[in-house]
């Protein structure tokens, strides 16, 4: 049977009791709906299941949803395992009495749904004789699933969400309303008021202060490049939550002169005569012409003539390839009476 003709067939087993049909959402799994009243529940779940077209003997789920001021709808699914077609069943209970009858005589696997139900919305199912709690403590106040009841993990701590508009820029989120029977943070023990909760919370330890901003250098502008070290000079080092400044790509840092790099040297042996004779006949910076080197065997000014062969060198340094010798031994002259 289409969702149509399970709705219209519903409709005409429940006469002259007053009932609308409707086929839900979903495309391919759209479901007949028949909304019944209050008193007709109980009668409407009987036909459904004993009905031999229909054969709804399957209880999938049942549970409600929270109307605000129109009350609460209790929904029943039901299916038919035969026949592979399921019914949608609602009907509307007020919010200030929401009693409905019990179906547990019908499928006994209603009993945990209707126990779930009566825990988390406030809603009684006459008949049922053992709603107790399921999933709550004994001691707990209030019906969770009702839209007006605020959930003690907001008394805990600020709203994680983004702010509404009309919310303080100021403020840490949303302002907490304790529900009934929940203590204030501060009589927790050693839990603080989060920052910006205010009025309603408020603990003996007062506000948690809010962590401090950290403040980051400013970048360099576009194609800026950065400035580079002196050599020699040692980088100062970046300031306490300040980046260091990275080089261009491409660009490499200059690296610190070695000890004594960039100072003169002594020059070779022979390497003075050499940078003379490359540089003969070249100007000076001055203007003027270099001077000639001496010819051989002559001495320029300011210049010590070159030793002769066999002669020892200036300050009695031997000659290159010549081997160092000590002074001349001395033979102790003989006395007088010819004894040395």
């Amino acid at each position: 049977m289409t969702p149509e003709e399970v709705g219209r067939r519903v409709v005409a087993l429940l006469a002259p009791v007053e009932a609308t049909a409707s086929v839900s959402g979903g495309q391919g799994y759209a479901r007949a709906t028949v909304d019944v009243p209050p008193a007709s529940w109980a009668d409407a779940v009987r036909a459904a299941r004993d009905d031999a077209e229909l054969g709804l003997d399957f209880l999938d789920w049942l549970s409600a949803v929270d109307e605000l001021a129109d009350g609460f709808d209790v929904v029943l699914h039901l299916w038919s395992v035969r026949h592979r077609h399921g019914l949608l069943l609602r009907t509307r209970v007020p919010r200030d009495t929401p009693v409905v009858a019990s179906v547990v005589d019908l499928f006994p696997g209603a009993a945990w749904h209707e126990r779930e139900t009566h825990e988390m919305f406030g809603i009684d199912f006459a008949g049922h004789g053992e709603l107790r709690p399921l999933l709550l403590p004994p001691e707990f106040e209030g019906h969770p699933l009702r839209k007006e009841f605020v959930l003690a993990s907001r008394v805990a701590k600020p709203w994680p969400g983004a702010k509404e508009p009309g919310e303080s820029e100021a403020g840490g989120g949303r302002r907490p309303v304790r529900p009934p029977g929940v203590p204030a943070p501060g009589e927790w023990g050693t839990t603080p008021t989060p920052a910006g909760a205010a009025g309603a919370g408020e603990g003996p330890r007062g506000g948690t202060p809010a962590r401090p901003a950290r403040e980051r250098p400013a970048r360099p502008a576009p194609g800026e490049r950065p400035t580079r070290p002196v050599a020699g000079e040692r980088p100062a080092r970046p300031a306490p939550g300040e980046r260091p400044v990275r080089p261009a790509p491409g660009e490499r840092a200059a690296r610190p002169a070695a000890p004594g790099e960039g100072s003169a040297r002594p020059a070779a042996p022979g390497e003075g005569a050499a940078r003379a004779t490359a540089g003969e006949g070249a100007a000076r910076p001055d203007g003027g012409e270099a001077p000639e080197p001496p010819a051989s065997g002559e001495t320029g000014p300011g210049s010590a003539a070159a030793p002769a062969a066999g002669e020892a060198g200036p300050l009695g340094r031997p000659l290159p390839g010549e081997r160092p010798t000590g002074p001349p031994r001395q033979e102790p002259e003989p006395d007088a009476a010819g004894e040395s």
